[in-house]
């Protein structure tokens, strides 16, 4: 019988070392701007209780949710009538813990858990994987990184203001990220453009449809609507909302106008113009524009307030970040009026978005910066303090491991993309003069040890 081929399991991929150096890039500059802006880090554990996920990212999220299976006989306690209730009953008869989602629900139920220990309002940022039941895609996996920051304990549109900062200094400052969009909304005006349009209280079914305007287009989005219970009438008013002016105070105006009679929606106008007008007191010359975008509803249930995305035109691949306000996410775990927003970036979507564009600086595609070559075992012994002195200088540094022949080594320090090689024979370990090989320029110097520490500095 042949062995079965190894395969992983679909919407999941292996990160190469080469891989990893890139999106350990990446987290490195997303840390940093987390930090700066005073966000703390935090883990949390990779499955939650059911109870914990079930109901916080509406019907088709729970739909996505991966359930493990109870320990031992999980079906020790299933009695037939339990299976003919349906596939979602009997899932939490057998299951019930499941793996996290997302990273905003486990940080609601930590902060109601850390209520009494927590300095509020609570600023943290988290990196972790997350699994949903996706079909995998160019750009979605059902495996993914997400790098969340979110602040819990104020209602201050600062912190959305500053979101948007965020976004911004991450992709087009650090990662130099080209041609994307950053595009704002707010749940109160679509709920206000609900009420508006005679579907009052079904905002959420206009959210969920509206939320798949980009993939699937104005007809069909009406159509689910349609079977979502939107009148024929519902659906007339609200087609002024897919064909807004472009001009972000034209879209205000347009919006006063038609959300005139809503009060929910007449706050979350308000609400987008303080955001605006708090980017200005930032700078009074803001580098990049952000979208009011009325079609955007991201599909997450719990959001009450701004929500964000951001795109980049012309590629596949769709959502790099995205995010909101939840004023009462920590209320279904028994903590109410706790104001929240955050959002997110998806390592996954940003690390292919940048391979698209080749945005990677070559120095990412390895760890080593130098590499000591090993002819012998008289040159091995020489060579191992000097290997000391360099990784006590910081300088990232290996030897080769075992005496081989030049050409051997130099080939391996390519294939890993190692900068520099220092050759040390019999001539250099007399002289203490060694020399110093660049691999990308192909050229060579003579330097003592103090004078490649220096070099390797520059």
């Amino acid at each position: 019988m042949k062995p079965a081929k190894p395969t992983t399991p679909k919407g999941t991929r292996d990160y190469t070392p080469s891989m990893m150096l890139k999106r350990n890039f990446i987290i490195g500059h997303i840390k940093e701007v987390f930090e700066k802006y005073g966000f703390m880090p935090l883990e949390t554990p990779a499955m939650e209780n059911l109870s914990v996920l079930m109901g916080k990212y509406g019907e088709e999220g729970d739909q996505l949710l991966y359930k493990i299976l109870n320990q031992a006989d999980f079906l020790s306690k299933v009695e037939t009538s339990d299976i003919e209730k349906g596939s979602k009953h009997l899932a939490l008869k057998i299951s019930e813990k499941g793996l996290r989602y997302d990273l905003t629900v486990p940080f609601a139920r930590f902060v109601v858990m850390n209520q009494n220990d927590l300095a509020f309002p609570f600023k943290r940022y988290q990196i972790q994987p997350v699994w949903r039941g996706d079909a995998p895609q160019k750009g979605r996996y059902r495996e993914f990184y997400q790098c969340d920051a979110d602040v819990v304990g104020t209602e201050s549109l600062i912190c959305e203001a500053e979101i948007i900062l965020m976004m911004h200094e991450v992709l087009g400052n650090r990662l130099k990220i080209k041609d994307y969009a950053i595009k704002m909304n707010n749940r109160k005006i679509l709920a206000g453009i609900a009420e508006t349009v005679g579907a009052e209280g079904k905002e959420a079914e206009l959210c969920v449809a509206i939320d798949k305007l980009d993939k699937i287009g104005k007809e069909k989005v009406l159509n689910e609507l349609k079977e979502r219970g939107f009148t024929d009438t519902n659906l007339e008013k609200l087609l002024p909302i897919f064909n807004l002016p472009a001009n972000n105070q034209e879209k205000i105006d347009f919006l006063e106008k038609f959300l005139e009679n809503s009060t929910i929606g007449k706050q979350g106008i308000e609400e987008v113009k303080k955001v605006l007008k708090y980017l200005q007191s930032f700078s009074s010359t803001l580098t990049f524009e952000v979208e009011i975008d009325i079609t955007l509803a991201r599909g997450l249930s719990y959001y009450t307030g701004a929500i964000f995305e951001v795109k980049v035109r012309n590629s596949a691949i769709g959502s790099i970040s995205g995010g909101g306000r939840y004023d009462n996410l920590t209320g279904t775990f028994g903590l109410e009026g706790v104001a929240g927003v955050g959002f997110s970036f998806g390592l996954d979507r940003i690390y292919d978005v940048m391979e698209e564009q080749s945005l990677f600086p070559s120095q990412t595609q390895s760890t080593t910066k130098i590499m000591l070559s090993n002819f012998d075992s008289e040159a091995e012994a020489y060579t191992l303090p000097i290997l000391k002195k360099l990784r006590d200088e910081g300088i990232k540094a290996e030897i080769y491991p075992q005496s081989s022949k030049l050409d051997k080594q130099l080939k391996y320090a390519n294939k890993k993309q190692i900068p520099f090689v220092v050759l040390i024979g019999s001539e250099e370990m007399s002289s203490g003069i060694f020399t110093l090989k660049n691999m990308q320029e192909g050229t060579q110097q003579k330097l003592n040890i103090e004078e490649i520490i220096k070099q390797l500095a520059i």
